[in-house]
């Protein structure tokens, strides 16, 4: 019997579908690429659909920076009443009829949750408090209320509205470009509340995680079939701003060696972006950001000595 392939390594665009939890979708790309070694750059609920970025092997190292970038979705929004969950899923709590409710006001609400904002996460969320995660115990029947936290929804616009007046609500579906660590849900909480009627989220689906979109992702039916890899150095080059070094300090970076990249960085008071090091030939070397000195902070270094 001949060796066994090498499972691929790189990154996996997947169109998550509603009801699998993120865990679910790694625990299928692991069955299918033959390897352990795949984890996830962001989780999306169960009900949520949409863009999942997966690493496989040497690529799950990227992905806590790829997860840090500015995020789209789709998303749903019911005004009428309030729910425990900030969603469909959950018991509904008080409301008011929201039908009649006149436009300039809804683009009002919209607008101040617009920009620069602090946001409450939504208690039905995987941050843990006290070593356990919010949803747990919001699900357990304990009540929870997460700092607030600053947020930047550099878009939030609405594309249809659709009035019930039957079911005293109405129905909104928006577009929202923002930071990560937004929750759409706790948009949909925030503009109810600030309209008087209670919101809560109906749908929700990501489209975009920084340079990786819908064009790019798979149903799970499709990776089965054939397992679409994009390889690192594709994949860094697209998420991250690039530089390519010299042959000497190509060779510095193998070994892990200090390097000064100087000018070649956009200096400022926040943290310098993650940018991918690649060599002449277009090696992908690491993903770096510079220190203070100028010299050169590796997060993650992918070539071999």
């Amino acid at each position: 019997m001949g060796d066994r392939a090498a499972p691929p390594e790189g990154i996996v665009v997947v169109d998550k579908p509603s009801a699998w939890t993120s865990h679910d979708v790694v625990a299928r790309i692991r069955r299918v690429a033959g390897t352990k070694r795949v984890g996830h750059a962001g989780t999306l609920d169960p009900m949520a659909t949409g863009v999942l970025v997966v690493g496989v092997g040497r690529a799950t190292r990227m992905l806590g920076y790829i997860s840090g970038a500015d995020k789209t979705y789709a998303a749903g929004i019911r005004l009428g009443w309030a729910t425990v969950t900030d969603d469909a899923e959950g018991e509904r709590l008080g409301g008011a009829a929201a039908h009649e409710l006149a436009r300039e006001d809804l683009d009002r609400g919209i607008a101040a949750l617009t920009g620069p904002i602090l946001q409450r996460p939504s208690a039905v969320s995987a941050i843990k408090v006290d070593g356990r995660r919010s949803h747990e115990r919001v699900r357990s029947g304990e009540e929870v209320e997460l700092p607030e936290r600053p947020v930047t929804v550099s878009r939030f616009a609405v594309l249809d509205v659709r009035p019930d007046a039957v079911g005293g609500y109405v129905d909104v579906d928006v577009v929202v470009d923002c930071t990560s660590g937004t929750y759409v849900r706790a948009l949909a909480r925030d503009l109810g509340a600030a309209l008087g009627v209670g919101g809560h989220l109906t749908a929700l689906r990501r489209t975009r995680v920084g340079c990786f979109d819908l064009d790019q992702a798979r149903t799970l039916e499709e990776l089965e079939e054939a397992l679409a890899v994009t390889d690192m150095a594709t994949a860094a080059a697209a998420a991250f701003p690039s530089l390519t070094l010299t042959a000497a300090d190509a060779n510095a970076v193998r070994y892990g060696r200090a390097i000064e990249l100087g000018m070649a960085w956009t200096r400022s008071d926040a943290p310098a972006p993650p940018h991918a090091l690649f060599a002449v030939d277009g090696e992908f070397l690491a993903l770096a950001r510079p220190r203070p000195d100028d010299s050169t902070e590796y997060l993650a270094v992918f070539a071999q000595p």
